[in-house]
């Protein structure tokens, strides 16, 4: 109606990205609004989408918004630097609204400079679960907002292949996936399952002294051993694999003859795991600096902010 279009015409991004750097809240209409404008933009993507080096790979942040900060302070700034981020920008964390509207504000602003695939958290049924749905409701006084976030996350692409040599997702392989192309034909536009290839790409895990696929005890997507991914790479002509979902201690983990890497971007995970996180910078050359940071002084403030009741066992990220 009339209050929309009046909207758009006060929508100032850039202002908007100042007061969403700040964590100040933003009003539903302009979320509603910001969230049709870069799904529009989502639904151009393809479902592996090409991004080019030099790029830095973020992985998990869990709506820990001042460790994003943080981040950008350390791997740089948008647009300065190019990023691809893995997924799961919420849940957990005290402040997923202010993390995923101020990425959101960001790929409107700069489409090029940020890639965001989807984690096993975009999406209805695990947000209502861990936190974003209830974070939604106590900011915003309804799920308006959880809404218009869910539902723009269907578009998020679910792979990204840079510069044709290294293949990122947000979890991991999957025993009905053995080419990309079965990948690009996958319908993305919906909730993700419980089973079938969507879900384990966003659900399953490696295992160095497993081979082939195992059930996992995360009860969704599989264990998987370096013979499946070895395969993978050969068949389709890739050298690495990059994907988040697990917490690594260090900020990352490499597995399966430095082939396959794990980066792990929330530090301090749920405000009390004590872990570093990184942020992994590709150069031109494809060669790999893990760029390991810690957790922002200003998190102190967020120990008082309510976090998600139940004890998060260290699969279920």
């Amino acid at each position: 109606g009339n209050g929309e279009s009046f909207m758009v015409l006060k929508f100032d991004v850039d202002k908007l990205i100042e007061k969403a750097e700040k964590c100040e809240h933003i009003d539903e209409l302009t979320i509603r609004v910001l969230c049709t404008r870069v799904t529009e933009i989502l639904a151009k993507e393809a479902n592996v989408q090409p991004v080019s080096a030099p790029v830095t790979v973020v992985g998990d942040v869990h709506g820990q918004f001042f460790d994003v900060r943080e981040l950008f302070r350390i791997a740089g700034p948008v647009p300065h630097t190019n990023y691809l981020f893995l997924g799961d920008y919420v849940d957990r964390g005290a402040f997923s609204v202010e993390t995923i509207t101020l990425l959101t504000l960001l790929k409107l602003r700069y489409p090029d400079r940020v890639t965001m695939l989807r984690g096993n958290h975009e999406c209805r049924q695990i947000t209502t679960v861990y936190g974003f749905y209830a974070e939604c409701n106590r900011k915003y006084g309804n799920s308006n907002v959880w809404q218009y976030f869910t539902d723009m996350f269907d578009y998020l692409p679910i792979a990204a292949i840079i510069d044709k040599a290294i293949f990122a997702v947000h979890g991991g392989l999957s025993p009905s996936i053995h080419t990309l192309e079965q990948i690009k034909i996958l319908s993305r536009v919906q909730e993700i399952p419980h089973e079938g290839p969507l879900a384990d790409l966003m659900w399953s895990d490696p295992d160095a002294d497993k081979e082939g696929f195992h059930i996992s005890p995360r009860g969704a997507g599989y264990i998987f051993g370096q013979d499946v991914v070895k395969r993978f790479l050969h068949i389709n002509g890739i050298d690495k694999m990059l994907r988040a979902h697990q917490l690594c201690m260090e900020g990352y983990q490499v597995l399966f003859d430095g082939t396959f890497s794990t980066v792990w971007s929330a530090p301090n995970y749920c405000y009390r795991f004590g872990n570093s996180a990184s942020a992994l910078e590709i150069d031109e050359s494809l060669s790999m600096f893990y760029n390991v940071f810690s957790a922002a002084p200003e998190n102190d403030r967020e120990k008082a902010a309510p976090v998600t009741k139940g004890q998060p066992d260290l699969y279920f990220t």
